[in-house]
Protein backbone atom coordinates (compact mmCIF):
# COMPACT_ATOMS: atom_id res chain seq x y z
CA UNK A 1 0.00 0.00 0.00
CA UNK A 2 3.11 2.66 0.88
CA UNK A 3 4.73 1.60 -2.51
CA UNK A 4 1.71 4.08 -4.03
CA UNK A 5 3.14 6.81 -2.30
CA UNK A 6 6.32 8.89 -1.16
CA UNK A 7 7.71 8.44 2.63
CA UNK A 8 10.19 10.69 4.38
CA UNK A 9 12.78 8.23 3.10
CA UNK A 10 12.29 9.61 -1.04
CA UNK A 11 13.18 13.49 0.43
CA UNK A 12 15.86 15.60 1.61
CA UNK A 13 14.39 17.90 4.02
CA UNK A 14 17.52 19.80 5.47
CA UNK A 15 16.57 23.77 5.42
CA UNK A 16 13.33 23.03 3.92
CA UNK A 17 10.16 24.68 5.40
CA UNK A 18 8.24 21.03 6.14
CA UNK A 19 4.15 21.68 6.56
CA UNK A 20 3.40 18.13 8.83
CA UNK A 21 -0.36 17.27 9.22
CA UNK A 22 -0.80 15.71 12.52
CA UNK A 23 -4.15 14.83 14.72
CA UNK A 24 -3.26 16.92 18.29
CA UNK A 25 -7.11 16.55 19.47
CA UNK A 26 -6.51 14.88 21.92
CA UNK A 27 -8.61 14.70 25.57
CA UNK A 28 -8.11 17.50 28.08
CA UNK A 29 -9.05 17.70 31.81
CA UNK A 30 -8.55 21.83 32.05
CA UNK A 31 -5.12 22.65 30.72
CA UNK A 32 -3.77 18.74 31.18
CA UNK A 33 -3.79 16.48 28.34
CA UNK A 34 -5.26 13.12 29.68
CA UNK A 35 -3.78 11.10 27.08
CA UNK A 36 -0.25 11.30 25.11
CA UNK A 37 -1.34 8.12 22.69
CA UNK A 38 -1.36 10.20 19.60
CA UNK A 39 1.62 12.66 20.86
CA UNK A 40 4.18 9.30 20.98
CA UNK A 41 2.42 8.57 17.70
CA UNK A 42 3.77 11.50 15.54
CA UNK A 43 7.42 11.62 17.50
CA UNK A 44 9.09 9.70 15.38
CA UNK A 45 7.84 11.71 12.37
CA UNK A 46 8.72 15.09 13.98
CA UNK A 47 12.30 13.97 15.84
CA UNK A 48 13.58 12.29 12.51
CA UNK A 49 12.48 15.95 10.81
CA UNK A 50 14.09 17.70 12.94
CA UNK A 51 17.25 15.16 13.46
CA UNK A 52 17.51 16.46 9.35
CA UNK A 53 17.24 19.76 9.67
CA UNK A 54 13.92 20.30 8.56
CA UNK A 55 11.88 23.53 9.93
CA UNK A 56 8.95 21.41 11.21
CA UNK A 57 5.57 23.43 11.17
CA UNK A 58 2.56 21.43 12.76
CA UNK A 59 -1.08 22.20 11.30
CA UNK A 60 -4.00 20.34 13.23
CA UNK A 61 -7.39 20.90 14.21
CA UNK A 62 -8.66 20.96 17.69
CA UNK A 63 -12.35 21.07 18.71
CA UNK A 64 -14.98 21.73 16.80
CA UNK A 65 -14.65 25.91 16.80
CA UNK A 66 -16.92 25.82 13.09
CA UNK A 67 -14.82 27.89 11.33
CA UNK A 68 -14.53 31.14 14.18
CA UNK A 69 -11.45 31.33 16.07
CA UNK A 70 -12.39 30.05 19.66
CA UNK A 71 -9.88 30.71 22.28
CA UNK A 72 -11.42 27.72 24.10
CA UNK A 73 -10.27 25.66 21.59
CA UNK A 74 -6.91 26.90 21.13
CA UNK A 75 -4.18 24.71 19.94
CA UNK A 76 -1.69 26.74 22.57
CA UNK A 77 -2.83 24.05 26.06
CA UNK A 78 -1.28 20.86 23.79
CA UNK A 79 2.17 22.77 23.57
CA UNK A 80 3.66 21.60 27.30
CA UNK A 81 2.89 17.90 26.69
CA UNK A 82 4.41 17.94 22.76
CA UNK A 83 7.31 19.45 24.18
CA UNK A 84 8.06 16.42 26.95
CA UNK A 85 6.83 13.97 24.34
CA UNK A 86 9.41 15.51 22.12
CA UNK A 87 11.96 16.70 24.16
CA UNK A 88 12.44 19.91 22.87
CA UNK A 89 11.11 23.43 22.54
CA UNK A 90 8.03 23.68 20.39
CA UNK A 91 7.07 27.45 19.06
CA UNK A 92 3.92 28.28 18.89
CA UNK A 93 2.05 30.96 16.46
CA UNK A 94 -1.86 32.58 17.06
CA UNK A 95 -2.55 32.29 13.44
CA UNK A 96 -1.99 28.73 10.85
CA UNK A 97 -1.97 31.55 7.77
CA UNK A 98 -1.42 35.03 7.12
CA UNK A 99 1.46 37.14 8.63
CA UNK A 100 1.43 36.18 12.03
CA UNK A 101 2.06 32.57 10.92
CA UNK A 102 4.65 33.34 8.01
CA UNK A 103 6.32 35.48 10.49
CA UNK A 104 7.18 32.67 12.87
CA UNK A 105 7.98 30.44 10.34
CA UNK A 106 10.71 32.66 8.99
CA UNK A 107 11.65 32.93 12.19
CA UNK A 108 12.83 29.30 12.68
CA UNK A 109 16.39 27.28 11.81
CA UNK A 110 16.81 24.02 10.98
CA UNK A 111 15.66 21.61 13.51
CA UNK A 112 12.92 24.29 15.02
CA UNK A 113 9.48 22.65 15.77
CA UNK A 114 6.53 25.57 15.40
CA UNK A 115 3.07 24.55 16.03
CA UNK A 116 0.42 27.01 14.09
CA UNK A 117 -2.94 27.74 15.39
CA UNK A 118 -5.80 25.63 14.89
CA UNK A 119 -6.64 25.08 11.32
CA UNK A 120 -10.55 25.08 11.85
CA UNK A 121 -10.72 28.52 12.87
CA UNK A 122 -10.93 29.37 9.62
CA UNK A 123 -14.24 28.70 7.26
CA UNK A 124 -11.93 27.27 4.75
CA UNK A 125 -10.05 24.52 6.35
CA UNK A 126 -13.05 22.16 6.66
CA UNK A 127 -14.33 23.51 2.78
CA UNK A 128 -11.18 22.76 1.58
CA UNK A 129 -11.85 25.79 -0.10
CA UNK A 130 -8.80 26.57 -2.89
CA UNK A 131 -7.32 29.80 -1.66
CA UNK A 132 -7.47 29.07 1.84
CA UNK A 133 -5.25 25.77 0.83
CA UNK A 134 -2.63 27.89 -1.35
CA UNK A 135 -2.50 30.09 2.08
CA UNK A 136 -1.38 27.04 3.52
CA UNK A 137 0.92 25.94 0.72
CA UNK A 138 2.50 29.68 0.95
CA UNK A 139 4.34 28.38 4.17
CA UNK A 140 5.71 25.48 3.18
CA UNK A 141 8.02 23.68 0.66
CA UNK A 142 6.49 20.22 1.38
CA UNK A 143 3.74 18.81 3.03
CA UNK A 144 3.72 15.45 5.29
CA UNK A 145 0.68 14.07 6.16
CA UNK A 146 1.16 12.02 9.45
CA UNK A 147 -2.70 11.96 10.21
CA UNK A 148 -4.42 9.15 9.08
CA UNK A 149 -6.78 9.53 11.85
CA UNK A 150 -8.18 12.89 9.77
CA UNK A 151 -7.60 11.24 6.34
CA UNK A 152 -11.08 10.73 6.16
CA UNK A 153 -11.85 14.24 5.89
CA UNK A 154 -11.37 16.21 2.38
CA UNK A 155 -10.11 19.30 4.25
CA UNK A 156 -7.71 21.80 3.13
CA UNK A 157 -4.94 20.70 5.68
CA UNK A 158 -5.74 16.73 4.80
CA UNK A 159 -6.08 16.93 1.06
CA UNK A 160 -5.99 20.01 -0.31
CA UNK A 161 -2.32 20.79 0.47
CA UNK A 162 -1.37 17.58 -0.93
CA UNK A 163 -2.25 18.63 -4.23
CA UNK A 164 -0.08 21.67 -3.90
CA UNK A 165 3.34 20.94 -2.82
CA UNK A 166 5.42 17.76 -3.03
CA UNK A 167 3.74 15.19 -0.53
CA UNK A 168 4.97 12.33 1.29
CA UNK A 169 3.59 9.94 4.23
CA UNK A 170 4.87 10.71 7.71
CA UNK A 171 6.27 7.13 9.71
CA UNK A 172 2.70 7.42 11.21
CA UNK A 173 0.83 7.17 8.75
CA UNK A 174 3.55 4.84 6.64
CA UNK A 175 3.20 2.53 9.83
CA UNK A 176 -0.30 2.35 9.69
CA UNK A 177 -0.60 1.78 6.04
CA UNK A 178 1.87 -0.52 5.85
CA UNK A 179 -0.83 -2.70 8.39
CA UNK A 180 -3.80 -2.14 6.94
CA UNK A 181 -2.35 -3.47 3.78
CA UNK A 182 -0.97 -6.67 5.29
CA UNK A 183 -4.03 -7.10 6.91
CA UNK A 184 -6.90 -6.54 3.81
CA UNK A 185 -5.33 -5.50 1.19
CA UNK A 186 -2.96 -8.51 0.70
CA UNK A 187 -3.64 -10.63 3.33
CA UNK A 188 -2.16 -14.12 4.46
CA UNK A 189 -5.16 -16.26 4.67
CA UNK A 190 -7.27 -17.20 6.38
CA UNK A 191 -8.54 -14.37 7.77
CA UNK A 192 -10.52 -13.65 10.23
CA UNK A 193 -12.87 -10.29 11.20
CA UNK A 194 -14.28 -9.73 14.85
CA UNK A 195 -17.02 -7.24 14.29
CA UNK A 196 -18.40 -6.05 17.37
CA UNK A 197 -20.76 -3.48 19.03
CA UNK A 198 -24.24 -2.60 19.55
CA UNK A 199 -25.94 -1.46 16.62
CA UNK A 200 -25.85 -3.47 12.96
CA UNK A 201 -27.26 0.01 11.89
CA UNK A 202 -23.83 1.41 12.11
CA UNK A 203 -21.96 -1.08 10.76
CA UNK A 204 -24.26 -2.22 7.53
CA UNK A 205 -21.34 -1.03 5.00
CA UNK A 206 -18.03 -2.41 7.17
CA UNK A 207 -20.17 -5.89 7.53
CA UNK A 208 -21.14 -5.83 3.59
CA UNK A 209 -17.47 -4.91 2.69
CA UNK A 210 -16.09 -7.71 5.04
CA UNK A 211 -18.02 -10.87 3.87
CA UNK A 212 -16.33 -10.29 0.18
CA UNK A 213 -12.99 -10.41 1.86
CA UNK A 214 -12.65 -12.47 4.83
CA UNK A 215 -12.87 -16.36 5.43
CA UNK A 216 -14.46 -15.95 8.98
CA UNK A 217 -16.83 -13.10 10.03
CA UNK A 218 -17.12 -13.22 14.16
CA UNK A 219 -20.31 -10.89 14.50
CA UNK A 220 -20.35 -9.83 18.71
CA UNK A 221 -21.57 -7.62 20.93
CA UNK A 222 -25.11 -5.98 20.76
CA UNK A 223 -25.42 -6.22 17.08
CA UNK A 224 -25.30 -10.25 17.54
CA UNK A 225 -28.00 -10.33 18.91
CA UNK A 226 -30.32 -8.91 15.79
CA UNK A 227 -28.68 -11.91 13.83
CA UNK A 228 -29.41 -14.44 16.47
CA UNK A 229 -33.78 -12.78 16.48
CA UNK A 230 -33.20 -13.34 12.53
CA UNK A 231 -32.71 -16.56 12.91
CA UNK A 232 -35.62 -17.20 14.97
CA UNK A 233 -33.76 -17.31 18.29
CA UNK A 234 -35.64 -15.65 21.36
CA UNK A 235 -33.45 -13.45 22.55
CA UNK A 236 -34.75 -12.14 25.73
CA UNK A 237 -34.77 -8.19 26.48
CA UNK A 238 -31.26 -8.28 25.18
CA UNK A 239 -30.31 -5.36 23.20
CA UNK A 240 -31.50 -5.91 19.74
CA UNK A 241 -32.53 -4.27 15.92
CA UNK A 242 -35.52 -6.06 15.04
CA UNK A 243 -36.65 -4.18 12.15
CA UNK A 244 -33.24 -4.77 10.52
CA UNK A 245 -33.78 -8.81 10.55
CA UNK A 246 -34.21 -9.12 6.49
CA UNK A 247 -30.76 -7.28 6.20
CA UNK A 248 -29.20 -9.15 8.88
CA UNK A 249 -30.64 -12.36 7.18
CA UNK A 250 -29.46 -11.10 3.41
CA UNK A 251 -25.80 -10.04 5.06
CA UNK A 252 -25.77 -13.66 5.94
CA UNK A 253 -26.67 -14.82 2.35
CA UNK A 254 -24.15 -12.66 0.75
CA UNK A 255 -21.31 -14.18 3.24
CA UNK A 256 -22.79 -17.81 2.20
CA UNK A 257 -22.34 -16.41 -1.39
CA UNK A 258 -18.59 -15.18 -1.12
CA UNK A 259 -17.72 -18.79 0.74
CA UNK A 260 -17.50 -16.34 4.14
CA UNK A 261 -18.21 -18.20 7.04
CA UNK A 262 -19.98 -16.01 10.14
CA UNK A 263 -19.80 -17.07 13.62
CA UNK A 264 -22.41 -16.46 15.91
CA UNK A 265 -22.63 -16.74 19.93
CA UNK A 266 -23.30 -20.26 20.91
CA UNK A 267 -23.95 -19.17 24.21
CA UNK A 268 -24.38 -16.23 26.84
CA UNK A 269 -23.69 -14.57 30.39
CA UNK A 270 -26.95 -14.02 30.97
CA UNK A 271 -28.95 -11.18 33.38
CA UNK A 272 -31.61 -9.25 34.09
CA UNK A 273 -30.29 -6.50 34.94
CA UNK A 274 -27.64 -4.09 33.26
CA UNK A 275 -25.26 -3.13 35.73
CA UNK A 276 -21.77 -4.53 37.33
CA UNK A 277 -21.66 -7.67 39.35
CA UNK A 278 -25.00 -8.40 38.38
CA UNK A 279 -26.94 -11.78 39.30
CA UNK A 280 -26.02 -13.59 36.27
CA UNK A 281 -25.80 -17.29 34.57
CA UNK A 282 -24.33 -18.99 31.74
CA UNK A 283 -26.71 -20.60 29.36
CA UNK A 284 -27.27 -21.53 25.25
CA UNK A 285 -28.76 -18.55 23.04
CA UNK A 286 -31.65 -20.72 22.64
CA UNK A 287 -32.36 -20.52 26.15
CA UNK A 288 -32.27 -17.48 27.31
CA UNK A 289 -35.35 -16.07 29.36
CA UNK A 290 -38.43 -13.64 28.72
CA UNK A 291 -37.05 -10.91 31.53
CA UNK A 292 -33.06 -11.57 30.97
CA UNK A 293 -30.29 -10.32 28.82
CA UNK A 294 -27.26 -11.43 27.11
CA UNK A 295 -24.55 -9.10 28.10
CA UNK A 296 -21.39 -11.69 27.20
CA UNK A 297 -20.61 -14.20 25.12
CA UNK A 298 -20.47 -17.89 27.48
CA UNK A 299 -17.42 -20.28 27.73
CA UNK A 300 -18.88 -22.45 24.80
CA UNK A 301 -18.40 -19.11 22.16
CA UNK A 302 -15.25 -18.28 23.51
CA UNK A 303 -13.82 -21.45 22.77
CA UNK A 304 -15.35 -21.80 19.24
CA UNK A 305 -13.51 -18.15 18.15
CA UNK A 306 -10.59 -19.37 19.99
CA UNK A 307 -10.69 -22.48 18.06
CA UNK A 308 -11.57 -19.79 14.91
CA UNK A 309 -8.04 -17.84 15.67
CA UNK A 310 -5.88 -21.31 15.57
CA UNK A 311 -6.62 -21.56 12.11
CA UNK A 312 -6.10 -18.11 10.88
CA UNK A 313 -3.28 -16.42 9.90
CA UNK A 314 -4.48 -13.04 9.98
CA UNK A 315 -6.92 -10.91 12.15
CA UNK A 316 -9.34 -7.93 11.84
CA UNK A 317 -10.96 -6.69 15.25
CA UNK A 318 -13.14 -4.24 15.49
CA UNK A 319 -15.50 -4.08 18.36
CA UNK A 320 -15.87 -6.07 21.99
CA UNK A 321 -17.53 -9.13 22.68
CA UNK A 322 -19.93 -7.61 25.67
CA UNK A 323 -20.59 -5.06 28.19
CA UNK A 324 -16.67 -5.10 28.76
CA UNK A 325 -16.58 -2.25 30.78
CA UNK A 326 -18.57 -4.10 33.41
CA UNK A 327 -17.93 -6.73 35.45
CA UNK A 328 -18.38 -10.15 34.95
CA UNK A 329 -19.58 -8.95 31.41
CA UNK A 330 -15.88 -8.28 30.25
CA UNK A 331 -14.72 -12.25 30.36
CA UNK A 332 -15.56 -13.16 26.49
CA UNK A 333 -13.86 -10.30 25.16
CA UNK A 334 -10.52 -10.61 27.43
CA UNK A 335 -10.32 -14.15 27.02
CA UNK A 336 -10.66 -13.88 22.98
CA UNK A 337 -8.00 -10.91 23.48
CA UNK A 338 -5.71 -12.96 25.10
CA UNK A 339 -5.57 -15.54 22.97
CA UNK A 340 -5.22 -13.24 19.75
CA UNK A 341 -2.24 -11.95 21.48
CA UNK A 342 -0.87 -15.36 22.19
CA UNK A 343 -1.11 -16.03 18.88
CA UNK A 344 0.34 -13.37 17.37
CA UNK A 345 3.22 -13.45 20.21
CA UNK A 346 3.75 -16.47 18.84
CA UNK A 347 4.31 -15.01 15.43
CA UNK A 348 1.22 -17.28 14.40
CA UNK A 349 -0.94 -14.41 13.38
CA UNK A 350 -1.28 -10.97 12.24
CA UNK A 351 -3.90 -8.66 14.15
CA UNK A 352 -4.76 -5.47 13.39
CA UNK A 353 -7.73 -3.71 15.70
CA UNK A 354 -8.92 -0.59 15.75
CA UNK A 355 -11.93 1.81 16.74
CA UNK A 356 -12.49 3.58 19.86
CA UNK A 357 -14.00 0.95 22.49
CA UNK A 358 -11.75 -1.67 20.68
CA UNK A 359 -8.66 -0.12 21.65
CA UNK A 360 -10.52 -0.22 25.43
CA UNK A 361 -11.22 -3.29 25.08
CA UNK A 362 -7.58 -4.35 24.37
CA UNK A 363 -6.21 -2.05 27.08
CA UNK A 364 -8.64 -3.42 29.70
CA UNK A 365 -7.39 -6.84 28.37
CA UNK A 366 -3.74 -6.16 29.00
CA UNK A 367 -2.83 -7.07 25.41
CA UNK A 368 -3.03 -3.69 23.37
CA UNK A 369 0.98 -3.93 23.21
CA UNK A 370 1.02 -7.50 21.51
CA UNK A 371 -1.13 -6.72 18.76
CA UNK A 372 0.65 -6.50 15.88
CA UNK A 373 -0.85 -3.14 15.24
CA UNK A 374 -3.39 -1.26 17.02
CA UNK A 375 -4.93 2.33 14.94
CA UNK A 376 -6.45 4.67 17.21
CA UNK A 377 -7.86 6.17 13.95
CA UNK A 378 -11.75 5.68 14.64
CA UNK A 379 -13.54 7.18 11.72
CA UNK A 380 -11.06 6.65 9.05
CA UNK A 381 -10.26 2.90 10.73
CA UNK A 382 -13.86 2.64 10.13
CA UNK A 383 -14.40 3.97 6.90
CA UNK A 384 -11.36 2.09 5.38
CA UNK A 385 -12.49 -1.27 6.78
CA UNK A 386 -16.13 -0.32 5.20
CA UNK A 387 -13.82 0.16 1.44
CA UNK A 388 -13.92 3.72 1.24
CA UNK A 389 -11.12 5.76 -0.17
CA UNK A 390 -9.81 7.73 1.94
CA UNK A 391 -9.14 11.50 0.99
CA UNK A 392 -6.31 12.42 2.58
CA UNK A 393 -4.85 8.76 1.48
CA UNK A 394 -5.80 9.56 -2.25
CA UNK A 395 -4.24 12.97 -2.57
CA UNK A 396 -0.66 11.20 -1.10
CA UNK A 397 -0.67 8.63 -3.69
CA UNK A 398 -2.47 11.04 -6.33
CA UNK A 399 1.15 13.40 -6.07
CA UNK A 400 3.71 10.44 -6.26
Amino acid sequence: MTAAFKTLDDVDVAGKRALVRVDLNVPMDGDRVTDDTRLRAIAPTLRELAQKGARTVLLAHFGRPKGKRDDSQSLKVVVAALEKTLMQDVGFADDCVGETAAAAIARMTPGDVLLLENTRFHPGEEKNDPAFADELARLGDLYVNDAFSAAHRAHASTEGLARRLPAYAGRSMQAELDALSKALGAPERPVVAVVGGAKVSTKLDLLGNLVGKVDHLVIAGGMANTFLFAEGVDIGTSLCEKDLADTARAIVAKAAAAGCAIVLPSDGRLAKEFKANAANRVAPVGEVAADEMILDVGPDAIAKVSAVLEGAKTLVWNGPFGAFEIEPFDQGTVAIARKAAELTRAGRLLSVAGGGDTVAALNHAGVAGDFTYVSTAGGAFLEWLEGKELPGVAALSATS
